[in-house]
């Protein structure tokens, strides 16, 4: 067996010269040597599913967060899915009911709105500030009325709302509010963490997000009540497992099906990696944010640089964490996108929309008829046709790397 694992060793952990300079992923280098071997520690063991490390993961998570419960999940999907299925379950006190309303902004991603569709509420869509690609308050508020139940916040490539005004109103008018923060792990609004001003907040451990465990997510909450209700919705609807100073416990290792339930569960691999990469997060912060500060430096430096494009900035009071490095071509140039995205990937320079783009675009919003009116979300319509995003890596950019991007990056008026 250990002549079987070193040569498994020699086979895949990677050594610091196997970069290919001339390939720009969204990820460079996921997974650690570290990370892998934690992984396979789990593996070895023989006990993979959900236990120990994963609890251990939730704990440093919700202490890192300074929120009360937090809950690994399969996925930052699952996450929402959790949030939206637990607001209309009859347990919840002042439960939603069929056809009450949310509202989420017009950029979003698949699940951050259909969860909440799937539950049965109703949509109310609103635009997003061209600047922030996030909601204004005053839009917000402009579009709350008697049938808002709930809000869906979507921080956006680790940007954000003005989350404290908003959740403010959600209070007043005793309104839920779900943050999506399945982009922004790690930003902060006002020194609070995105994901913390809610009743519930969502993250997700995708490839290319803040961190990475190939898939999972995490939802946090604030009440005793709420986390037993989403951990029984994770698994089965059991009641078992939960936190013994938690009131009207049922005795553990029982089978008693309280509620309906999904099967949501993460794996201790993949919490693993998680733990292991979450506990670099800051590093991880921290030199992405000075890679994006070099990109912008290197484009605006050189002689080819003519305002090619317009760079994202963080809205005032937010300390951002940032995913990705998006980037909105200039209106002259708007006929080269589909020519130029196409050069960057025959450079090997991953790119992806800026979310799902304008998701009243989407085939799924006519299937389901909830656009019949039409409306045109102008500021989401011209992030869709302007924007794109590359990665920022979680390793110190080298300036070969810096020169080959921002060199094909510039090619967009010579096409």
């Amino acid at each position: 067996m250990k002549k079987e694992i070193k040569n498994f060793l020699t086979k895949y952990l990677k050594s610091e010269n196997e970069k290919n300079l001339k390939k720009y992923t969204l990820l460079e280098d996921a997974f650690s040597n570290e990370d892998i071997l934690s992984a396979l520690d789990v593996l070895l063991s023989g006990k993979i599913t959900m236990g120990a490390i994963t609890k251990e993961f939730e704990n440093e998570f919700a202490k890192y967060l300074n929120v009360k419960h937090a809950l690994m999940v399969n996925s930052g999907s699952s996450a929402n899915l959790l949030a939206a299925f637990a607001l209309v379950n009859p347990m919840k006190k002042n439960y939603l009911k069929k056809n009450d309303e949310f509202i989420i902004q017009a950029l979003c991603w698949s699940t951050s709105l259909w969860p909440l569709v799937q539950a049965g509420l109703k949509p109310k869509f609103i635009d997003v500030n061209l600047d922030s690609f996030n909601v204004d308050y005053k839009e917000v508020e402009k579009n709350i009325n008697k049938k808002t139940k709930v809000i869906m916040a979507v921080h956006v490539l680790g940007n954000s709302s003005d989350i404290l005004k908003i959740s403010n109103l959600c209070k007043k008018n005793n309104i839920y509010l779900i943050e999506d923060a399945c982009e922004s792990l790690g930003s902060k609004f006002k020194n609070k963490f995105l994901g913390t001003y809610g009743d519930f907040g969502t993250y997700s451990f995708y490839y290319s997000h803040q961190i990475t465990s190939g898939e999972g997510g995490m939802i946090v909450c604030h009440t005793d009540e709420d986390y037993r209700l989403l951990h029984s919705l994770r698994s089965h609807g059991w009641d078992r497992g939960f936190n013994p100073k938690i009131k009207n416990q049922i005795k553990e290792n029982t089978f008693n099906f309280i509620n309906s339930g999904f099967n949501l569960r993460p794996l201790d691999i993949t919490a693993a990696i998680g733990l292991n990469q979450f506990r670099r997060l800051n590093k991880f912060m921290d030199i992405r944010s000075k890679n994006r500060t070099k990109i912008i430096e290197f484009l605006k430096s050189s002689t080819k640089w003519k305002n090619q494009f317009k760079f994202f900035n963080e809205i005032k009071n937010l300390q951002p964490s940032w995913f990705g490095f998006p980037l909105m071509i200039n209106e002259n140039l708007l006929h080269k996108k589909e020519k130029f995205l196409n050069y960057l990937k025959k450079q090997n320079i991953e790119t992806r929309p800026i979310l799902s783009g304008n998701f009243m675009n989407q085939k799924s919003i006519e299937l389901y008829g909830l656009n019949k009116a039409k409306i045109n979300f102008k500021n989401s319509q011209t992030i869709e046709d302007r924007g794109f995003f590359i990665g920022l890596h979680i390793n110190p950019i080298t300036k070969s790397s810096l020169l080959n991007l921002t060199n094909h990056l510039l090619m967009i008026d010579r096409l």
